[in-house]
């Protein structure tokens, strides 16, 4: 059995690598005033921050399912089934796109997950799939080893500016202005599909810290994990990050990866974070 393998633009995964797995991605959508853009194809996350000093913050919106189906119904015409993997469906309403048209495609068995969670840790799984699916393991195999990792994923974040999440709904203005001012810096996570605070704490480093620690917990218990420093416009420091958190933890591969468009409407510019799973 031919297996392809699908996932959304907030996974995040460079072209280079999702050509060299074959990995198939359909992008969700930013909107400023009248002009719509797909993420991660009309649109780069360096282009997309420049965008909004300039424009203001877009709205977002999910693939149409006909773009799911023009997918799927190509992909038919070369593979017996799709796993299609996504960004939580608690956020967006991506994964049931994916559903609905796997439910309108013929001659072909189209198998959606629920990643859960976004950005990067989404990608880990795609690219977990993919490697899989080019040895030739069934979709049963595949799709049990991505329910596997789920229970060894995590992902912790902050935002620079409370606004975005203010804007977004995620805190009351009267929270969004105390916590400015008290340069309170919310860590969240993902908690039943949704996104949600973690923890209050008063200070970027301070932020960071305790999501290295976090890490630190689950690399103590002695196995090999793969992590990636999610950045939104901060290269720079993800990359320092990374060369400070790889000398602490050697049994941890690590990558640096960022908040693309789409996500990073949510969060704003400044956010930063970091996932990592088993391998």
């Amino acid at each position: 059995m031919k297996t392809a393998v699908v996932t959304d633009s907030t996974a995040y995964i460079q072209k280079e690598l999702r050509d060299k797995w074959n990995i198939h991605m359909v992008p969700l959508n930013v909107i400023f005033g009248n002009e719509a853009y797909q993420e991660e194809v009309d649109i780069s996350a360096e282009e997309f921050y420049k965008e909004v000093k300039q424009k203001g913050l877009p709205t977002t919106s999910q693939p149409p399912v006909g773009q799911f189906v023009e997918l799927f119904e190509q992909l038919a015409k070369e593979y017996d089934a799709v796993i299609s993997i996504h960004l939580s469906s608690g956020i967006s309403g991506t994964f049931q796109g994916a559903v609905t048209a796997g439910t309108m495609v013929e001659g072909i068995k189209v198998s959606p997950f629920d990643s859960e969670i976004s950005c990067m840790v989404q990608g880990f799984y795609a690219l977990e799939a993919a490697e899989m699916a080019s040895r030739g393991v069934s979709v049963e195999a595949i799709m049990a080893r991505l329910e596997e990792l789920k229970e060894t994923a995590r992902a912790y974040f902050m935002v620079d500016d409370l606004t975005h999440l203010q804007r977004g709904g995620r805190l009351s203005s009267a929270q969004a202005i105390i916590g400015s001012l008290l340069q309170v810096k919310p860590l969240l996570h993902f908690e039943n599909k949704v996104i949600v605070p973690f923890e209050k704490i008063r200070t970027r480093k301070k932020a960071m810290k305790r999501i290295a620690g976090l890490l630190g917990e689950d690399a103590a218990k002695g196995a090999s994990y793969r992590a990636v420093i999610i950045h939104a416009n901060r290269e720079a420091e993800a990359n320092e990050w990374k060369a400070e958190l790889s000398a602490l933890y050697p049994n941890v591969e690590f990558f640096v990866s960022y908040f693309g468009a789409v996500i990073g409407t949510h969060l704003g510019e400044g956010a930063m974070g970091m996932g990592w799973m088993r391998k």
